[in-house]
């Protein structure tokens, strides 16, 4: 029994979706119903995942699903983001008229993969959660059948990343094969004969989790599916599945492959440089605010990637304060992007911030504080996210790591201030309309105000943070 005390989120949230699909296939119009329901789950889901916090490391399933510090604060991470999500896409569903019971089950569903990555101690099941949150997603990228870029977002992001699900399954099977174990707790023991086969799947893996996480060179996908989405799925895109991704990346590299670290280290440096450089590079030209957030996305992992490169538990516990400060971020930029509509029109092109401070000063208030806090201006969380790195890099003496992302911060800040400078400093344009839902405003209030404040209080998060060790 104890062990589906600890996985009782996960059934709970299993049963749930089961439970939805009836609501909405038996009951005609439920779309808010189910709507409602699944935001109402989440916050009970949230509620048995911060239950586990007080559970010590502990593996069930013949130690294929681990529970402990990293799982129960990346879960909650993933489920409180995904609150925020649902409260402030509604207006926006409703308005563009794609809100139907599918919508929300497909959340959820992406949720239950995305927990199942995160707890995983084992190559099969990693991949079982990788896949179910695939599967959903691939569907929300299409979710609005009328728009031809919505569709073929979808289709491109299908393709694409059924083919890095592919190379991933390769060098699992790989690892299968020289190690005789697909569970990462036997596969660190693995005798040293068989190095070089392992190391050839290792770097499948890091392929195909890179891709995940829009990583350069494996981050063909994201402008074109960033852009064609709906944008409440471009806030999901941008934020969620990358937690889950990062939590693998950290399980996969710092138990199974531990010993290897000289062979990975070098693949992952060159990927966070990548990552930083050709992310603040390539959004300079861009004229549609959804594919800059994706090439600043790109930037933004290649930060957190530097974290996890620095082989030590400081660059850890670094990457995760800084998933966690660049969800808040993302949070509120999309927030303030679905503030943007005249006449059930949303609008997303940079032209359209022209002049915003004219007619609507508070949200270009919201602008200037998530656009500074991007560009890792003090005293805004974002710089605090940027510090941790570089303090975690230099630590292990990677100055050349340092040097990259100081530079590539120094090159993003020009488009980010660019924004700024449109906002306040262009001709106004006709008034946007203002009757925003609740959840909307409260997601914007929230996530700005954490922004802001979190100078004053860094403690909190640095203490959770500080809990996980994994090495």
């Amino acid at each position: 029994m104890m062990n589906l005390d600890l996985i009782f989120p996960e059934i709970f949230l299993s049963l749930s979706i089961m439970f939805l699909l009836m609501v909405g296939v038996f009951k005609k119009n439920s779309e808010n119903i189910v709507y409602n329901l699944s935001t109402i789950i989440l916050l009970i889901l949230l509620a048995l995942v911060v239950n586990l916090f007080s559970v010590s490391e502990t593996f069930v399933f013949n130690n294929s699903y681990k529970i402990d510090s990293l799982s129960s604060f990346m879960k909650t991470l993933t489920i409180l983001s995904a609150i925020f999500v649902m409260i402030s896409s509604f207006s926006y569903l409703k308005k563009s008229n794609i809100l139907k019971i599918e919508y929300p089950i497909l959340i959820l569903s992406s949720i239950l993969g995305m927990m199942i990555m995160i707890s995983s101690n084992d190559l099969i099941i990693f991949y079982l959660g990788l896949e179910l949150q695939s599967l959903a997603l691939y569907v929300l990228a299409s979710f609005n059948r009328d728009n031809v870029l919505s569709s073929e977002s979808g289709l491109k992001y299908f393709v694409l990343s059924a083919l890095s699900s592919g190379l991933l399954l390769y060098g699992c099977s790989l690892v299968y094969g020289f190690s005789g174990s697909t569970n990462f707790t036997y596969i660190s023991n693995t005798p040293t004969n068989t190095e070089y086969g392992i190391i050839f799947g290792l770097v499948f893996i890091i392929v195909g989790l890179a891709f995940k996480i829009s990583a350069v060179p494996f981050h063909m996908w994201a402008p074109d599916v960033y852009q064609g989405s709906p944008t409440s799925v471009t806030l999901f895109f941008a934020a969620l599945p990358k937690v889950a991704a990062l939590t693998v990346f950290i399980r996969i590299l710092y138990t199974p492959f531990i010993n290897l670290i000289d062979q990975w280290q070098t693949i992952l440096v060159f990927i966070s440089v990548a990552s930083m450089i050709f992310g603040a590079v390539a959004a300079i030209g861009q004229s549609n605010l959804k594919r800059l957030i994706a090439y600043s996305s790109i930037s933004h992992m290649g930060y957190a990637l530097a974290g996890l490169a620095s082989g030590s538990n400081q660059g850890i516990q670094s990457s995760i304060m800084y998933i966690s400060i660049y969800l808040v971020m993302t949070l509120a930029f999309f927030s303030c992007l679905l503030m943007l509509r005249k006449k059930n029109i949303f609008y997303e092109k940079i032209e359209d911030l022209s002049g915003l401070s004219i007619n609507h000063p508070i949200l270009s208030i919201s602008f200037l504080v998530v656009l500074f806090s991007l560009a890792g201006i003090p005293p805004l969380a974002g710089f605090f996210a940027k510090f941790y790195i570089f303090m975690a890099v230099i630590e292990q003496s990677m100055y050349f790591l340092a040097i990259v992302g100081l530079l590539s911060t120094v090159i993003a800040a020009f488009y980010y201030l660019r924004l700024i400078k449109i906002i306040y400093f262009d001709k106004p344009k006709e008034k946007y309309e203002t009757d925003h839902t609740i959840g909307l405003k409260v997601t914007l209030a929230i996530s700005t105000g954490m922004l802001i404040l979190y100078f004053i209080y860094p403690g909190l998060l640095n203490e959770m943070v500080s809990r996980i060790a994994v090495i």
